[in-house]
């Protein structure tokens, strides 16, 4: 069910998530994205170029974060407008042939401002990853009903 306008506040949680990301979905989003940077996938090359080893693109973690405001919303296509700084790498460790993640992003939304006039409700997203922010500022612009 999507939310209302008039049953939204100013601090009001919509909610958080903690999502599992492994080597694989690396892999996945580099063949939809055509982002084959070895940064995301080769241990030697990431640890090569002074990573800690292989990373997350900055652009699956932020579209991973945003689907907690989609959801919430009741329609991607609610979100007009999504803007985040990039803070820190999403170290993705080598968990292949376990049930286990290589990373965990944690993301809480909390409604930061309402905009009567537009009908829309800013919404701050926390994002962290390995105990650190990994994304800063990272807002959502919601159209409510």
């Amino acid at each position: 069910m999507s939310p209302t306008f008039e049953e939204l506040t100013v601090g009001q949680e919509i909610g958080n998530r903690s999502i599992d990301v492994t080597r694989q979905d690396l892999v996945k989003y580099a063949g939809a994205s055509g982002d084959f940077n070895p940064i995301h996938w080769n241990e030697s090359f990431a640890t090569s170029v002074e990573l800690p080893g292989v990373i997350a693109h900055g652009m699956f973690t932020m579209g991973a974060a945003v689907q907690l405001v989609s959801d919430w919303a009741g329609d991607p296509a609610a979100v007009v407008d999504y803007q985040t700084r990039f803070t820190k790498p999403v170290l993705v460790t080598d968990t292949t042939g376990t049930d286990e993640a290589g990373a965990v992003i944690d993301v809480t939304g909390v409604v930061g401002a309402l905009d009567a006039d537009a009908r829309t409700a800013r919404v701050d997203l926390t994002v962290v990853a390995g105990g650190q922010k990994v994304l800063m500022k990272s807002q959502a612009v919601v159209k409510v009903s």
